[in-house]
């Protein structure tokens, strides 16, 4: 735990709470396309069920003082890049600028190193989304580079900030 913010294994039970999160327009804006928008409780039934089968766990539930504040997780990549990890997150609105996010990245920071082999954790974040990019410099990390006009999100084409930290 770190200032009340955990990392945890999604639990069914979650479900509902999660679907209400992961409705909201402005985490879709900041996300990939296959995360569903509406996000509904059958597709956080679905996710969760997922992510329970996953060994190690790679896909957990971000805490805030005991109540589900968000999501975090890892994508493992493979081939010449098997020692990188992707990294993705998102924190419910109402606990926005409160830390919870940042606390999060430490956490699986930790994870990570007890968990898989990699030496390279990376994120990648839209233009626009200049918070994430403040979490991910406060976690250590630093901009490696600019891939220009490289994503396409709700019809607006954007730049992708690659984020990268070094462990191990």
């Amino acid at each position: 735990m770190k200032d009340g913010v955990q990392i945890r294994p999604l639990k069914p039970e979650d479900a509902g709470v999660l679907a209400a999160i992961c409705n909201n327009k402005k985490i879709w804006l900041n996300v990939r396309d296959r995360f569903p928008h509406p996000y509904t409780v059958s597709n956080a039934v679905e996710w969760i069920a997922f992510t329970l089968n996953q060994k190690p766990i790679q896909n957990m539930a971000i805490t805030y003082n005991g109540e589900i504040a968000g999501s975090i997780g890892i994508m493992p990549k493979d081939d010449v890049y098997r020692k990188s990890i992707e990294i993705g997150y998102f924190v419910a609105e109402d606990y926005w600028g409160h830390g919870i996010a940042t606390a999060a990245v430490s956490l699986l920071i930790h994870y990570i190193k007890a968990h898989f082999d990699v030496f390279r954790i990376y994120a990648e974040v839209f233009d626009h989304n200049i918070a994430s990019m403040k979490v991910l410099e406060k976690s250590g990390f630093h901009l490696e580079g600019i891939r220009k006009r490289a994503v396409v999100k709700n019809n607006v084409v954007m730049d992708d900030y690659v984020w990268v930290k070094f462990i191990g």
